[in-house]
């Protein structure tokens, strides 16, 4: 063996190691980045139930109102003090009727699927739920451009049978609401206003993972926030205004509106984060296990009864994540649409006039680019 050869081997032996910590770590950071925001989305629930069960202030859209007018004290306040093209003005005139459809989306979503309480049961909401994961797909995969691999829609069909164990664990237990409390119609509203809601979450996730990967999150939350903030208001005037004066205002329940806005706002600011870490698929699979920490809870909280079924549902999600979370996705570009790849100032790469230009796919990693792209441009 000759010694550079020699060395050769060698080195490649030693990155191997290296590689396979680093894709290990990545893969841990998804993982815990994704759980942080179920505990978020958990503090939610609570805060959420106790208000409508133990203190009977039904006001959904008043909790949404909250959190758009916290978004817009920070975030849309924010691009109004900056200078330039990333101006708040500048923003609105390039693209205001796009984050006006976005802003409109986001708050029907979370309306629609609360509203769904009202006319069906909670085991069909969570497994009806589970319709946001071939919406999110689908769009990613015809709009984002991303490739998925047989690993992933493993991963996706293992969480979505943990949510149907879990869904049977609440059906054994009681925790289902009475049958009879919800005639044959009422289902079937409660039933489209739940994949309504999982259609219009579905596409504000994709949207939001667009966003976030070729703009910036503080103009993501500040539009957000400037909509969100102006369309609710006026829903929560038209729809709400009664049951809001019928709320008994005392120190518990102001407490309540604030840690819920507290949990809203920081699922709200951090997911866009995790969205540009990992994808819109990978936050809708990782944030399931929220339904598992609400549990939880509510066995000291609300006195549920346990089972072990909810264990097997908790185990068989974590193993869909680590399978979904094992390989990574990619992104297609042909170059006879896309005239140029992410860096727009990077050196311009001629390609040949002449002879027939073939259909070619090229396949770039999500994760974190070393090295610089070149500008393509088509001949």
């Amino acid at each position: 063996i000759q010694p550079n050869e020699k060395h050769g081997r060698f080195g490649k032996l030693k990155q191997l190691p290296c590689s396979m910590l680093s894709a290990s770590m990545d893969m841990l950071l998804s993982f815990a980045l994704g759980q942080v925001l179920s505990l978020l989305i958990c503090g939610i629930r609570l805060t959420s139930k106790y208000l409508s069960e133990e203190f009977h202030a039904n006001t959904p859209l008043f909790q949404s109102f909250l959190n758009y007018i916290l978004l817009f004290l920070v975030y849309t306040t924010t691009l109004a003090v900056r200078q330039g093209e990333e101006n708040l003005l500048a923003i609105l005139k390039r693209r205001w009727w796009k984050y006006m459809f976005l802003g409109i989306i986001d708050i029907e979503a979370t309306y629609l699927v609360v509203k769904a309480h009202q006319y069906t049961t909670f085991v069909s909401i969570q497994l009806l739920n589970c319709f946001v994961f071939p919406v999110v797909i689908l769009l990613s995969w015809f709009f984002l451009l991303i490739r998925y691999k047989v690993l992933h829609f493993i991963g996706a069909v293992a969480c979505i049978l943990g949510i149907g164990c879990m869904a049977g664990a609440d059906v054994l237990m009681g925790r289902q609401q009475r049958e009879d409390y919800y005639p044959g119609d009422s289902k079937l509203i409660g039933d489209v206003l739940v994949l309504g809601g999982a259609t219009l979450y579905g596409i504000s996730s994709v949207c939001q993972e667009y966003i976030v990967r070729n703009l910036s999150r503080i103009e993501l939350l500040g539009m957000i926030g400037l909509f969100g903030s102006f369309f609710s208001g006026i829903q929560l005037a038209i729809m709400e205004h009664k049951e809001l004066l019928k709320v008994p205002w005392d120190w518990q329940i102001g407490l309540l509106y604030v840690g819920y806005t507290a949990c809203m706002f920081g699922l709200y600011s951090f997911m866009p984060v995790v969205i540009k870490k990992t994808s819109a698929t990978a936050i809708n699979l990782s944030t399931l296990t929220a339904e598992l920490y609400t549990f939880f809870c509510g066995l000291f909280l609300f006195h549920y009864k346990f089972s072990g079924l909810y264990l097997l549902s908790f185990f068989t999600i974590l193993i869909g994540l680590v399978l979904y979370f094992s390989t990574t996705t990619y992104v297609a570009q042909d170059p006879r649409v896309y005239k140029q790849f992410r860096n727009p100032s990077g050196p311009v790469v001629e390609l040949p006039a002449s002879g027939q230009l073939e259909p070619s796919v090229t396949y770039t990693s999500l994760s974190q680019e070393t090295e610089e792209e070149p500008h393509i441009r088509v001949a």
